[in-house]
């Protein structure tokens, strides 16, 4: 173990614990402030026959009752303990209605994320081999335009062509009624929306490797190894996508989050049910209990890809560490 390492160890995650506190007194704070009744979400419309003294009996039984301040006390001792309180909209644990639900997101999250850093070098790469070519040209093109599209415009011109035009695919939902198991028919519900999820994303993460590569193959390392007679396919995959590299690890680690946000968008507009509809769902009915866990969830996963992405440069990258770890700069240069 190297000396220090307890310290920094210490550091990090006292600074991972203040930023989720921070977080939470926020996101508790937004929710609370914002307008709408909460008690809609748990009583629906039978809200509008209570008299004034049944609300607040109402707002009592629900913790809606107390100061701000107390309330994000209760709240806070109960998620200490594990227990994050009940769903106003679904009557039931908020444990259970995201457990539900996560496994959705991540299969269409962790799909999309391995498609788009699987596809993204190879694009970049076979671009970069193409520089300036018919074909670099056009891929440069028609990646700059989806790329620029919104995701909730793209799911929409999708379900409309294959949806409603041609009926090829679903339109919703995770799968069919009744047709829980059958893969064939999850696979079916996810081609929509994984398709908006890579086609958003990949090109970005395509060009990055794109321009990197070409800085690579000007650099006067490059030359000298072209003139002791390697040939540009062998400087390409040996020499120039090793210094990509590091750079391209950190853009993964940084683009988690992004992606995911990618997904809960896709997910609303496809009524696909994971942890993006519940995130839609609490936060147009109040139901603060399940936006807290969601906000939170989300939250301490950029923190921790963030985090993830620092240390992975550092490890890999001894001259990221002398610079105090990767900044906004080397993430936009890649």
């Amino acid at each position: 173990m190297k000396k220090g390492y307890p310290v920094k160890l210490l550091k990090e995650t006292l600074k991972f614990t203040l930023s989720v506190l921070v977080l939470s007194v926020l996101v508790f704070g937004m929710s609370r402030l914002a307008p709408g009744d909460p008690l809609y979400a748990y009583y629906g419309e039978r809200v509008e026959k209570m008299s004034v003294v049944e609300q607040e009996q109402a707002r009592a039984r629900l913790g809606l009752d107390e100061p701000l301040p107390g309330q994000y006390v209760r709240w806070f001792r109960g998620a200490v303990h594990g227990d994050f309180g009940i769903s106003y909209q679904y009557k039931t644990d908020v444990k259970e209605v995201i457990a539900a639900r996560i496994g959705n997101t991540l299969l269409l999250g962790g799909l999309g994320f391995f498609l788009v850093f699987a596809l993204a070098p190879l694009l970049g790469i076979f671009c970069a081999w193409r520089e300036d070519k018919a074909v670099d040209r056009l891929i440069c093109r028609i990646g700059t335009v989806t790329s620029c599209i919104p995701e909730f415009w793209l799911s929409l011109l999708l379900l409309l062509v294959f949806a409603v035009w041609l009926g090829w695919l679903p339109s919703s939902g995770a799968y069919s009624v009744g047709k829980e198991g059958s893969l064939a028919d999850r696979a079916a519900h996810l081609i929509l929306p994984l398709a908006v999820v890579v086609l958003g994303h990949l090109w970005y993460y395509a060009f990055q490797v794109r321009n990197r590569l070409l800085e690579e193959v000007r650099a006067d390392y490059v030359l000298l190894a072209r003139m002791k007679g390697m040939s540009g396919r062998q400087v390409l995959y040996r020499h120039c996508m090793r210094g990509v590299l590091p750079s391209y690890l950190s853009m993964m680690a940084l683009a988690l989050p992004h992606i995911l946000g990618g997904t809960y968008v896709v997910e609303t507009v496809f009524s696909y049910p994971g942890i993006g509809t519940l995130a839609y769902e609490s936060a147009r009915y109040q139901d603060y209990n399940l936006l807290m866990v969601v906000s939170l969830f989300t939250g301490t996963l950029v923190i921790l890809c963030n985090m993830a992405a620092r240390i992975v440069s550092e490890r890999i990258d001894p001259r990221m560490r002398a610079r105090g770890g990767v900044d906004g700069g080397e993430v936009r240069r890649l």
